[in-house]
């Protein structure tokens, strides 16, 4: 029957995506053995947080952010902190500077975190770093996260990766961008790694290898679920319009 043949597609597609993204134990048996509640469970668990918390859903959330009431929140947060100046109060206002692109002072809310008793938490410095990258400060990022680094050897943050990333390409090492792009392509949540990759091998003279990565982002925007689509809208709209400047036509 027809709907024998899409439910088998869809988890096809699904332990698939499991597989490449270092997922398969246990969500390929999860899905396989149950139907449709494993698919749920994968996109509740797996797929839709990464989402939430990728730097597009962030970008999104400023968005809403400045059209509603721009800095409601972030006065709010400052008068707490004047009432009570807590650690949590400092943070909280640190994380709304980001979002409102208050790169100055989030950095200087993350320092003095950092240099508090409380501190020593990776999270601390990724919200440095970011900082850091606003005001293209792209040495001090990379200090910043080889700290982290000597700090949490086993610590991973896929946000933090793509800001060495870009960091390394900013400060003109473009070979080890590369491969840094190339290791977050593999469980990298959207395609904006993907994106930042094909521009870079573009401009390192890679035109053919851009031009199929550019590619392959257009046939993921044609597959992808429609909640994914307006996430990544940036990012599709980079492919193609890199391609049609390159005179090339979409395969």
């Amino acid at each position: 029957m027809p709907e024998f043949g899409l439910l088998f597609i869809v988890n096809a597609f699904f332990i698939i995506h499991a597989a490449r993204t270092g997922r398969f134990w246990p969500w390929a048996y999860v899905i396989l053995f149950l139907p449709v509640v494993g698919v749920g469970a994968y996109i509740f668990l797996e797929i839709l947080p990464q989402y939430r918390y990728s730097p597009e859903a962030r970008r999104a959330q400023a968005s809403v952010a400045r059209a509603i009431a721009p800095e409601k929140r972030y006065r709010a947060l400052k008068d707490e902190l004047e009432i009570a100046d807590t650690l949590g109060n400092r943070l909280a206002l640190a994380e709304e500077c980001l979002i409102l692109k208050k790169y100055d002072e989030a950095l200087g809310l993350y320092e003095q975190i950092i240099a508090s008793p409380q501190g020593d938490e990776p999270r601390y410095y990724l919200g440095k770093a970011e900082a850091q990258c606003g005001l293209e400060r792209y040495d001090a990022v990379l200090v910043t996260l080889e700290e982290l680094k000597q700090h949490w050897p086993s610590y991973q943050s896929q946000e933090g990766h793509l800001l060495y990333a870009r960091a390394l390409e900013k400060v003109g090492r473009d070979a080890e961008a590369l491969r840094e792009y190339e290791e977050l392509a593999r469980y990298f949540a959207g395609q904006e790694v993907q994106v930042r990759r094909l521009l870079l091998l573009d401009r390192m003279g890679h035109k053919i290898e851009a031009h199929q990565i550019a590619n392959e982002v257009l046939r993921y925007f044609k597959r992808c679920p429609s909640y994914a689509r307006k996430q990544q809208a940036e990012w599709f709209s980079a492919a193609r319009g890199y391609l049609k400047s390159e005179g090339v036509k979409p395969s």
